[in-house]
């Protein structure tokens, strides 16, 4: 309901409660708090979602050993010409991770070991800025990129020469 104030001639806003407004149970919260409450529960399902993928996947490459043949299919790159990917070794590294075994899944392939440890602190980080209500945004620019794309390509080429062999899983 609107009405005019008789002296500015401007509107204002009404304070009566509509007949059919619902009657808040005494000792209950205030509306306002529980929309607030199911909004967080409902950004958080995002976060959630993602976390129970990567927590199953990891659940999986866990119990069922890269090292045995025949459990998952082999890199075609490394399979047709030999060269070992910036991935090669990151089923391995996923599977000596969740034992435990950090020195083996470094050598495994260690990118993939600081993929896992950066995954865990920007999921951290978006959990945070979504209970606080804030935006989430990444932002890499060209620059990042094209550091990050520099890194995996020279550990691709050492791992593939004949002393960076050690790097080959």
């Amino acid at each position: 309901m609107r009405s005019v104030d008789a002296e500015t001639g401007k509107p204002t806003q009404s304070t009566t409660v509509p007949r059919d407004a619902p009657v808040p149970a005494r000792g209950a919260a205030p509306p306002s708090a529980v929309t607030a409450r199911r909004s967080v529960a409902a950004r958080l399902a995002v976060p959630a979602g993602v976390l129970a993928a990567v927590t199953g996947a990891f659940a999986y490459v866990g119990s069922v050993d890269p090292n045995e043949a025949g459990h998952y299919p082999v890199c075609p790159l490394l399979r047709f010409t030999g060269v070992h990917c910036p991935g090669c070794g990151g089923l391995r590294s996923a599977h000596a991770f969740v034992h435990g075994d950090v020195l083996t899944a470094l050598q495994a392939n260690a990118p993939a070991v600081l993929g896992y440890l950066g995954f865990a602190v920007l999921w951290t980080a978006w959990v945070i800025r979504v209970v606080r209500g804030r935006p989430v945004r990444l932002d890499l620019g060209p620059a990042h990129l094209w550091t990050l794309g520099s890194l995996l390509l020279a550990f691709t080429v050492v791992r593939n020469l004949p002393f960076g062999g050690w790097l080959i899983p």
